[in-house]
């Protein structure tokens, strides 16, 4: 008998979150095709070098294939569709048209689309600009922590190679217990993905419920906001009491949102300044030896920072439709404009 056939898999923007995806698929077997903008061919031309920081080595990603043009998903009979842009990026013009675009390729077809944007209750939007069936598409992120070099310089700690950072286009880190996760809006989607994703043999890819997939998410948003006003400090040094409980008042009334369910709910219950403190602590020395603050910085502090504010104007949004008028979020967010209003003066 033949072998089985490789998944094919389109993946749709070729940053740390494409890269890093189509790294480990390529691992597990998975023909990998990125779909890019076409001044980003160059770049792709070249195997992409990756250092790791969990054992400081350097690998080389080049079993991949690249097209620059939209109109070309339509009759390739992908397996899936990783769509690994930001939010923003997705749902502006040229996002809208490509998301039409996927949709008016793959409905009625047997391919799959895990929807790697991270943005509040996004998939219903998807669903609705797409026309795709609401059994095909399926929330996914990535948890391996990963970054353009070319971008920032993140401070090293001594186990890391300067030398060899200094050759990678990507450095990333997969420290926690899933390197990639998606919800069960679709299972058939999300075990199948996971399946192969899985074969790969050094990363992790978990199946979560929708709402435990939300409520992970959604409220560290409010989290990102207000380490800007603490200036990023570490995590475990994080000591204004006032501010803080803010923080964590705002954490709750995202956690009692709808979308997030009787999870949501217990969650909130449960939350304490205490213990979100220590799990953020927790969660930071985990990552060692990368400094998880300097990257949230660059992350979300900088390059995803409009995503991040539209986010809990959305979860705001949300809110006010449930008739919660969650006034700790609106006064984070208050804080945040000012302070971004004195720091551009």
């Amino acid at each position: 008998m033949g072998e089985n056939p490789r998944s094919r898999i389109l993946i749709i923007g070729a940053g740390s979150m494409g890269i890093l995806t189509g790294y480990h698929l390529s691992l597990a077997g998975a023909d990998v095709t990125f779909l890019i903008r076409p001044h980003r061919a160059k770049l792709l031309d070249s195997p992409q070098m990756l250092y790791c920081y969990d054992d400081n080595q350097l690998k080389e990603y080049k079993r991949y294939s690249y097209i620059t043009d939209p109109l070309l998903i339509a009759g390739s009979n992908y397996d899936y569709v990783v769509i690994a842009l930001d939010g923003v990026s997705l749902r502006n013009e040229t996002g809208l048209d490509l998301v039409k675009t996927i949709g008016d390729a793959t409905r009625g077809t047997n391919t799959k689309i895990v929807l790697g944007s991270v943005f509040f209750d996004l998939r219903a939007w998807f669903l609705q600009v797409s026309g795709l069936a609401d059994e095909q598409v399926t929330n996914g992120h990535l948890g391996i922590h990963a970054y353009s070099t070319k971008a920032v310089t993140l401070p090293l700690e001594t186990s890391t190679d300067p030398n060899l950072i200094s050759k990678a286009d990507f450095a990333y880190i997969d420290k926690l217990d899933d390197g990639f996760t998606v919800d069960d809006s679709s299972p058939a989607v999300a075990n199948g993905f996971a399946k192969i994703y899985n074969a790969c043999g050094i990363s992790h890819c978990a199946v979560k419920s929708a709402p435990e997939y939300a409520v992970t998410i959604n409220p560290l948003f409010a989290i990102f906001a207000a380490c800007e006003l603490f200036d990023w400090p570490k995590f475990q040094d994080i000591g204004d009491e006032e501010l803080w409980g803010l923080v964590v008042s705002s954490v709750r009334e995202i956690q009692q949102l709808g979308i997030h369910g009787e999870l949501g709910r217990e969650s909130a219950r449960i939350t304490t300044e205490t213990g979100l403190a220590a799990s953020l602590a927790a969660w930071e020395k985990s990552m060692l030896p990368l400094d998880l603050q300097a990257f949230n910085r660059f992350h979300h502090g900088e390059k995803l920072r409009a995503q991040d504010r539209e986010h809990l104007q959305a979860c705001l949004s949300y809110g006010a439709a449930e008739g919660k008028p969650m006034p700790a979020l609106k006064d984070l967010l208050r804080r945040v404009q000012e302070h971004e209003v004195v720091a551009a003066q």
